[in-house]
């Protein structure tokens, strides 16, 4: 398999974990920080704003995971996607930290 699909594989995860936050506070009728907000990251976007967020995320993750050719027999690249998702994980853990503190 090309290197590249395995970055793709990585970047899958990253996608698909980084919906799940938005995806959760959209739907329950919460504000959280989006890309979008003032300031960007930091600020609070309407729940909205959220889940069209999360769906560009999911739809990003998606492809990037067709793409990828990965199959469930594939380890490195399985261990890639999860790879993907924790350090996502931790970043997004962290910078979310703050979000209630303006």
């Amino acid at each position: 398999m090309e290197w590249y699909k395995y970055l793709e594989a990585f970047f899958a995860g990253v996608f698909l974990a980084n919906a799940v936050p938005h995806f959760i506070h959209g739907i329950s009728g919460d504000k959280f920080p989006t890309p979008f907000a003032k300031p960007p990251g930091k600020g609070l976007s309407p729940a909205y704003i959220n889940v069209i967020w999360a769906a560009f995320n999911m739809l990003v993750g998606y492809l990037l995971l067709k793409s990828s050719q990965v199959h469930t027999d594939n380890h490195i690249g399985m261990a890639l996607i999860f790879a993907g998702i924790i350090v996502i994980s931790l970043m997004l853990s962290n910078a979310f930290t703050e979000k209630d503190k303006e």
